[in-house]
């Protein structure tokens, strides 16, 4: 089983949305063979609160457009680590520290990635496996 064309259209739509403000890591992964209840994680991070949380509301604003709205939203008070679920994806826009701690990449690399358009990939920052080890090590989680 593969992702729905609907939820690849919202994915790459979230992407776009991440990265127009500069989210860092942008990924997303297809996990309809490993889970029931969503084809497509999106994955995002920012380095403080106030860009994740404006990246959640360009995620919400586009994904309106679209027709597509949130049948649940949690931590967007904190703004640590937001999760937007739309059904079929759940988009996952962490601050930096979260993202290191918690490597929800590592968690789903086994999964299929979702190819985003260039406009998402070219120029953002992708932390590299061996430096994401490194702050890794740095803050004493292995």
């Amino acid at each position: 089983m593969t992702a729905a064309p609907r939820a690849v259209e919202l994915a790459v739509a979230a992407a776009e949305a991440a990265a127009d403000k500069l989210a860092h890591n942008i990924q997303a992964f297809d996990v309809s063979e490993r889970l029931a209840i969503t084809d497509i994680f999106v994955l995002a991070s920012a380095p403080n609160d106030r860009q994740v949380k404006s990246i959640v509301d360009a995620v919400e604003d586009r994904l309106r457009d679209l027709g597509a709205k949130p049948a649940r939203r949690e931590g967007q008070h904190e703004g640590r680590w937001v999760l937007l679920d739309y059904s079929d994806i759940v988009v996952h826009v962490q601050h930096a520290e979260e993202h290191t701690f918690y490597a929800l990449e590592r968690l789903w690399k086994d999964c299929p990635q979702v190819p985003l358009p260039e406009s998402v990939t070219a120029g953002q920052r992708q932390d590299d496996a061996e430096s994401f080890d490194a702050r890794r090590s740095a803050a004493g989680l292995g």
